[in-house]
């Protein structure tokens, strides 16, 4: 069933003008003849994710993975006890051994997707051992990896949580390497566990609130081989998951299952049909942001789970919540063709995830927050809800974040383009890459995209093809973009780009042929009436952040860590530091605003391009706000250790005006991102 479609048609019929249309979601009357997508009855794909290895990604994206590769997740296998092959059941190809739940998987979820997106062989390789080992463990029965029995589980039933994501490395590593053993490893997997008694499915709690990883798997292997009785399983999955149907409440609010399993009731309207299941995942969305998230960067304030009380911008995510909402939001994106996952995909990637992590990708921290004037080894509890050193910068602890966090960059560089079901190409998340696909009639070609996006307003597209090559390409028009402007080898196109939609461009393209993307960017501020009336300050897709000067202190990685972290023993603290980061200037400052027209008060400043293709550092933010502001001497640390709660807005302060200087929330490990407005003695 497809979803509406909205069309203006302007120019058909010239092969020297291209037909140009607006499209608020694709039209799926067609089905893509080259790349895998939905197969009845399942409801037809809107978008089709591509193959890995399909985009090669360049410019800051590719910058990052390179950190990545270099940091701490190509190097998580010398430093975690978790990932130590010897005695590991995940290694041991029988599985027996010690470390054989989520750990592995996590990480290699990102870690061979790296690999695949930077034609790294040597990563290519040990994920290939990692899943050799996974073959070679598969019973007679069907069943494979650890037999992980917890303590709960009854008639000994293993955690089916792990293999949830190691089913997922392994669908990526067959769209890399067409490995025939994929396709029956897990036919078998999933008819021993259709044998699973109903009472006995998922009754644990992790794999029943995250039973939609296991359901996606499913439809992905119906796809491929179109078995009736995988549909009848997934059905039975989706019984024995966790309601995340119900009526304005969630059945938990653990911060990473919220962001991870809303994505549940949609990924299963794709078997039903049933507009309410795709409903409830947008009801649970925004949801939690209305009780939790009035604060800028996309995400939402549960520290660890949700508390009623506390949703000041300083309650914290994990990095594990970033990453696995920003899944959610490309996946979303194939199966609603909604833009605005696209945008909100991009609102967390560029403003929440960066900030999680060191500049150099050495080094992690469990949680981050829009306001963050602090991070340390210090309990912060209750203020946080966690009890522990929950705010500290450690290659060596927080164990799901320190594994799970490889999935980030990847998985959003595999969906920087998607095919769509008539045969085209579509720009989903703007970043430098290349992109080499077959679409019209089934010829290869190759869209070589370079930006600065989003740190500039301007993307090229250039066509690279052997000959000419009739096919339609999809330009996603944000939904915060006003007046965005196409031209096809340098002529306008006479189109209106309407934002939270997609411009479809359908021509016969020659080599070389350009497409010019402009998406103009104003300053915007949005107000936080449920969080005091509180302000943040965007350009474009980013949100800004008070530049507040950062001073590091290096301490021992094994001293600071939390309590259930494991590391190597040979592991070299040493070499792998933690880092403390506290404020070395004044952080506790309103903004100043015209009410008349609030934007007026802030100045854009546009610098060079780091040299290093690197933005998200404070030394090489290619932008800058400048802006007046006064500080507010009763907004303080509190007795947690934390900045305070926002004081309601406006605060009446006597304190002078100060210019301020404003960087992307990105680039800010110490941030206030969410402002009190101040009113002066002057005003």
């Amino acid at each position: 069933m497809a979803l509406p479609v909205t069309a203006a048609l302007l120019l058909a019929g010239c092969q020297r003008k291209p037909a140009v249309v607006t499209l608020v979601r694709a039209d799926t009357a067609a089905r893509n003849d080259y790349y895998i997508s939905n197969r009845a009855p399942l409801v037809p794909s809107q978008f089709v994710k591509l193959p890995a290895g399909s985009i090669v990604p360049g410019g800051w994206i590719r910058k990052y993975l390179e950190l990545q590769r270099d940091g701490l997740t190509g190097h998580l296998g010398e430093i975690s006890a978790w990932l130590e092959k010897k005695d590991n059941a995940w290694f041991s190809g029988d599985g027996t051994g010690d470390h054989g739940w989520e750990e592995v998987p996590y990480w290699l979820k990102g870690y061979g997707d790296l690999g695949y997106e930077l034609g790294d062989k040597k990563i290519i390789a040990e994920t290939k051992r990692w899943l050799e080992k996974v073959f070679e463990s598969q019973r007679p029965d069907g069943y494979f990896g650890p037999a992980v029995i917890p303590d709960k589980a009854k008639d000994s039933i293993p955690d089916l949580w792990p293999n949830m994501i190691m089913l997922w490395c392994m669908q990526t590593y067959y769209e890399y390497s067409r490995d025939p053993r994929v396709i029956p490893f897990m036919t078998a997997y999933f008819k021993w566990e259709n044998t699973i008694p109903e009472d006995k499915l998922l009754t644990l709690y992790w794999e029943n609130s995250r039973g939609g990883d296991n359901l996606y798997s499913i439809y992905w292997l119906y796809n491929r081989t179109g078995e009736k009785w995988l549909l009848d399983l997934a059905a039975k999955v989706h019984r024995h998951t966790a309601d995340w149907m119900q009526n304005g409440n969630l059945p938990n609010w653990h911060n990473v299952n919220v962001a991870q399993c809303f994505r549940e009731p949609a990924t299963y309207y794709m078997q039903t049909g049933d507009s309410s299941a795709l409903k409830a995942t947008y009801a649970d969305f925004h949801l939690i942001r209305n009780l939790y998230g009035q604060v800028p960067g996309g995400m939402f304030g549960a520290d660890e789970n949700a508390r009623p009380g506390y949703s000041d911008p300083r309650q914290a995510v994990e990095t594990c919540g970033m990453v696995e909402q920003m899944a959610s939001d490309e996946l979303l994106l194939g199966i609603t063709g909604d833009p605005f996952w696209a945008d909100h995909a991009e609102k967390v990637a560029f403003n929440t995830y960066p900030a999680a992590v060191m500049p150099d990708f050495r080094g992690l921290r469990y949680l981050t927050a829009p306001n963050m004037i602090v991070s340390d080894s210090k309990n912060h509890s209750p203020g946080i809800q966690n009890d522990g050193p929950f705010l500290m910068m450690n290659p060596f602890s927080s164990r799901c974040c320190q594994h799970n966090h490889a999935q980030g960059w990847p998985y959003y560089a595999e969906h920087l383009w998607m095919a769509t079901p008539d045969n085209g190409l579509a720009a989903m998340l703007y970043n430098s890459c290349k992109v080499t696909a077959r679409v019209g009639k089934g010829d290869s070609v190759t869209l070589e995209e370079s930006t600065h996006y989003p740190f500039d307003e301007k993307v090229k597209i250039t066509v690279h093809s052997a000959g000419a090559n009739e096919f339609p390409v999809y330009l996603r028009i944000p939904g915060w973009c006003k007046g965005a402007k196409i031209y096809v080898n340098g002529k306008a196109l006479e189109h209106s780009n309407t934002p939270a939609s997609y411009t479809r461009i359908s021509r016969t393209w020659q080599d070389k042929d350009e497409i010019t993307l402009e998406l103009p960017m104003q300053v915007s501020v949005r107000r936080w009436a449920e969080n005091k009336q509180s302000a943040s300050v965007n350009y474009g897709p980013l949100t800004f952040s008070l530049q507040i000067k950062e001073h590091y202190e290096q301490a021992d990685s094994r001293t600071s860590a939390i309590g259930d972290s494991k590391w190597q023993k040979d592991a070299d603290a040493t070499k792998w530091p933690a880092f403390e980061i506290y404020p070395d200037s004044k952080w506790n400052y309103g903004l100043e605003l015209d009410q008349a027209d609030p934007a007026k008060a802030f100045t854009v400043v546009k610098k060079s391009w780091p040299a290093d293709d690197f933005p998200f550092s404070q030394q090489h933010v290619p932008l800058l706000i400048k802006t007046k502001g006064r500080e507010i001497p009763s907004w303080t640390i509190d007795q947690y250790g934390l900045c305070d709660t926002l004081p309601p807005s406006p605060v009446a302060v006597s304190t002078p005006e100060e210019s301020l200087t404003l960087i992307p929330m990105g680039a800010a490990r110490l941030r206030i991102s969410a402002f009190p407005v101040v009113k002066g003695q002057s005003q």
